[in-house]
């Protein structure tokens, strides 16, 4: 019986084999001739829905065979698993030029004869850089016009079946995928692929790709343009080439290939600051054995004198300074005068950063025919489920034609609950930092008791401090709370969206876009601000201290300061977010695809067809790009809010991105389905997000410097408090520690033991000893720092916004030479369109037309004298 079913299989594989003669990597219809340009897949299990699904399909089908394309089915036998439909959609000439007029798609009317660019001398140094200039540039540059169907003689259509490329193709059927109707249903005309996919009728929908991406196609009709991107572009061991962005933007589209281009860019550019903060850090490495404050710390004749207060209240003990020698050491490290250089540097490198990227979009907005896009985007891109939601209808009053509309009373509802959504989430955020900073307090004392009783972590004591192991845990508890946060606030985000129906795909994408930026900025940034500006600010003093919810004694800074804790939480945060993303990118979609393709490993080639390998693949949703922006301007937020914590921010960013960069390129071609093309002329909203923190990082980094970092107080005692002038730093550590009288010690803070009797102890801050007549009160040095600490804020803000705005005024945003293509190209467009209305029209009077009249003539002629004249 074994032996029975083992030879029907083989019957059953041979027949398919000899019935398709096409190879595994066809992207055509059996004739093969006709492209295949979309694939649906459906399940037809019979289940209570079975009958609706089936009447959908068929009505859906019919009416895409209306609209014009053409269907082929392949039958569930034919499927690896026998369980899986496929229809391929082939669009028809007709349709692609019917539907490119309407979606006004660019196309070729003459060869650019603009002169290239001056060679650069620098190019012999970067050749090894460079990628083949087939790949750079897979098609020649064209003058082009939108399409007319009345004006076909005009365009360089040298056969209709290449003239629209691949991703063209699938733009055209994806427009009309997501319009066609399928049916009436309680009333309400239902319509577009999204909701039959969402309601299970169809289980994927998706263009194909040209090839596998580890070999060429067979077929020499096809460019293997997956292969080449994979071989050119995908590999890490190409990291250091440049990347091939036209073949990019024409394999997948602009808007894909503008974010690749940007995220290219931002790289470069880190480089720059990457360099440096690397020299800004090793100023601070080669330096720190001549910083003085070190120095007495863990000068045993001072540091090891110096009788500090307990950190918390009867379990801990008195400690002297110089066991937290090695900490003051390492803090140097971040902590110098080479901070505040890199802190004004890096308020003008965002800058240029900006501006640059803004010449760079203008010259891709030139080269890739995106120029007059924005106002084609916003006619176009009314979503089709506000089409379906809005019922009630009104007179647009630019186009005098009616149009769906949400009224305003739903709109302020729709607004109202989304608000208060958004308010939640982010009180919950800031319920679970206060959550951690509770656990901080709680478990200090627990740390320091611990650290002091336990003889084998006394090796490490120096190094590990209670207050290090307090926030390396505490950073590591909120890091886990970011994650889980995150995972629950995508879904609430994408559905108050949903809720709020907006009217276009930008307007969608935009509302999408502030609420979880909003969210992942308090989510991300809000430990760092805590400690950046919080912790050790509000503590009072010995026999005066302060205390959450009256129970949990405020968190003190380590006597060597704040910025090394601010740098631990940002190096823990930073590097977590990155090697998470890298995981949840490359490693997750690696393992699903590996799951899936299991069944592929002993079949014959030719039965694991095109689609059914490209079925497999992981889906790159409408949201694929946002997530990527998302985590690259969350990135760009921690080397810009906090840098002047941590210098060597931009050389983790720099690598990871290199990393970032092959990633996202390897995963895109070998893991996923390949995306529905979409055009996009900019990277939208996040421009101005990146602007806004841009502007926000001068005033954190400031503020980083003047109340985090132990520099203002350095320079107060050096120039005016100073007594030694041979050494002026010398005496700072004492100068700097106040005074505190143990028996003024109430119950509630004294410690249970003091074996060694000690009469006072040292606490950080600047207030008057015990015997003044103003005993514990501020001294005026504490005021003269205050007031150091201000005028520093003002004048470095003043400082460096004047820069950036003379910067940002200085560079024009459109460079010169592209203003003048823009120009040269409208001109020379203008000319060939109208010398070919004046053809026409002479031919019009040569067959004798009587309605081309002299003055039809004239009027031609004079249009092109004016042009020219332009």
């Amino acid at each position: 019986q074994q032996s029975g079913r083992k030879y029907n299989l083989f019957l059953k594989r041979r027949l398919r084999i000899d019935k398709r003669h096409q190879s595994k990597d066809s992207i055509f219809f059996r004739d093969g001739v006709r492209r295949i340009d979309f694939v649906l897949s459906y399940v037809d299990d019979l289940n209570k829905e079975w009958e609706k699904k089936l009447e959908r399909r068929k009505e859906f089908e019919s009416n895409l065979q209306k609209a014009g394309l053409e269907l082929e089915t392949e039958d569930k036998k034919e499927s690896e698993n026998g369980k899986i439909f496929f229809v391929k959609i082939h669009a028809p000439w007709e349709v692609l030029i019917t539907y490119a007029e309407v979606l006004n798609i660019k196309v070729p009317i003459k060869e650019n004869d603009i002169p290239s660019m001056v060679e650069n001398p620098l190019d012999c140094v970067l050749f090894p850089l460079r990628l083949p200039e087939k790949v750079m540039h897979p098609e020649p540059d064209y003058f082009t016009a939108p399409f007319s169907k009345d004006k076909q003689e005009l365009y360089l259509i040298n056969d209709e079946s290449t003239f629209f490329s691949p991703s063209m193709r699938n733009r055209i059927v994806n427009y009309i995928l997501t319009r066609c109707p399928y049916g009436t249903e309680e009333g309400k005309k239902k319509f577009g692929i999204k909701r039959l996919l969402n309601n299970g009728t169809y289980t994927a929908a998706y263009p194909l790709h040209d090839c596998q991406y580890w070999k060429k196609a067979s077929d020499p009709n096809c460019d293997s343009e997956r292969y080449t991107l994979y071989m050119q572009w995908a590999r890490f061991l190409r990291f250091y080439k440049e990347q091939p962005l036209d073949l990019i933007r024409k394999y997948y589209g602009e808007k894909i290939g503008i974010y690749f281009a940007w995220l290219g860019f931002y790289t470069e550019m880190l480089f720059l600051a990457a360099v440096v903060g690397l020299i800004c850090f090793l100023y601070g490495l080669f330096t720190m054995d001549e910083n003085m404050s070190s120095k007495e710390i863990c000068d045993p004749a001072i540091g090891g004198e110096i009788i500090m207060c307990p950190l918390c209240d009867k379990e801990c003990e008195y400690w002297r300074l110089n066991t937290t020698c090695e900490s003051s050491q390492y803090s140097h490290l971040f902590d110098n005068v080479a901070t505040l250089f890199f802190a004004i540097f890096m308020g003008i490198w965002v800058t240029l950063f900006l501006e640059f990227w803004k010449r760079r979009q203008a010259r891709l907005k030139y080269e890739w025919d995106l120029v007059d896009f924005e106002e084609e985007q916003q006619q176009l891109q009314l979503r089709p489920e506000y089409e379906a939601k809005c019922t009630q209808k009104k007179r647009n009053p630019v186009t005098q034609e009616m149009e769906p509309y949400l009224p305003l009373t739903s709109q302020a509802v729709r607004f109202c609950i989304s608000g208060a959504t958004v308010l939640f989430w982010v009180s919950l955020i800031i319920a679970s930092m206060i959550a951690v900073i509770v656990y901080r307090l709680a478990v200090y004392a627990a740390f320091a008791s611990l650290m002091e009783n336990t003889q084998t972590l006394q090796p490490i004591s120096g190094l590990l401090t209670p207050q290090l192991a307090t926030s390396v845990t505490a950073s590591c508890l909120n890091f886990v709370i970011i994650m889980i946060l995150n995972f629950f606030y995508e879904r609430i985000a994408i559905w108050i969206t949903d809720m709020e129906i907006p009217r276009t795909h930008m307007e969608y994408e935009n509302r999408l876009t502030m609420k979880m930026f909003l969210f992942q900025f308090v989510n991300y940034y809000s430990s760092c601000f805590y400690v950046a500006f919080f912790k050790g600010k509000f503590v009072g003093y010995p026999g005066a201290y302060t205390y959450m919810f009256n129970r949990w004694r405020n968190e003190e800074c380590d006597p060597a300061g704040c910025l090394i804790e601010l740098t631990t939480q940002l190096t823990i945060v930073m590097a977590g977010k990155q090697i998470w993303g890298n995981i949840q990118e490359a490693i997750v979609p690696w393992i699903c695809n590996w799951w899936g393709r299991r069944k592929a490993r002993n079949n014959p080639e030719n039965l694991y067809s095109r689609w059914e390998q490209d079925h497999d693949l992981q889906t790159f949703g409408a949201l694929g790009l946002f997530y990527e922006y998302l985590e690259m301007v969350i990135q760009f937020g921690f080397i810009t809010l906090f840098v002047a914590s941590f210098p060597l921010a931009p050389l983790l960013a720099l690598m990871n991105n290199i990393l970032e960069i092959r990633v996202d390129s390897w995963k895109l071609t070998t893991q996923y389905r390949r995306p529905v093309a979409a055009k996009a002329h900019s990277i939208g909203v996040w421009q101005e997000i990146l602007n806004g923190m841009a502007i926000l990082s001068v005033v954190t980094n400031a503020f980083i410097v003047a109340f985090t970092s132990d520099m203002i107080p350095r320079l107060v005692y050096y120039y005016a408090y100073s007594e030694n002038e041979d050494s002026p730093m010398s005496g700072y550590i004492n100068n700097s520690l106040s005074v505190f009288l143990i028996s003024d010690f109430p119950d509630r803070n004294e410690p249970k033991e003091n074996p060694e009797n000690f009469v006072i102890c040292r606490y950080r801050d600047y207030r008057y000893p015990p015997g003044h007549e103003r005993k514990y009160l501020h001294t005026m040095q504490f005021w003269h720092i205050l007031a150091a600490k201000l005028a520093f804020i003002i004048i470095m803000e003043h400082v460096v916004f004047i820069v950036k705005f003379f910067v940002a005024w200085m560079i024009p945003d459109v460079p010169a030479d592209v203003k003048a293509k823009i120009k040269r190209e409208k001109y020379l467009t203008q000319k060939i369109l109208h010398e070919y209305e004046l053809e026409k029209l002479k031919e019009r009077l040569c067959q004798g037309d009587k309605r081309a009249t002299e003055k039809e003539f004239i009027a031609t002629e004079g249009r092109m004298e004016l042009s020219r004249a332009m």
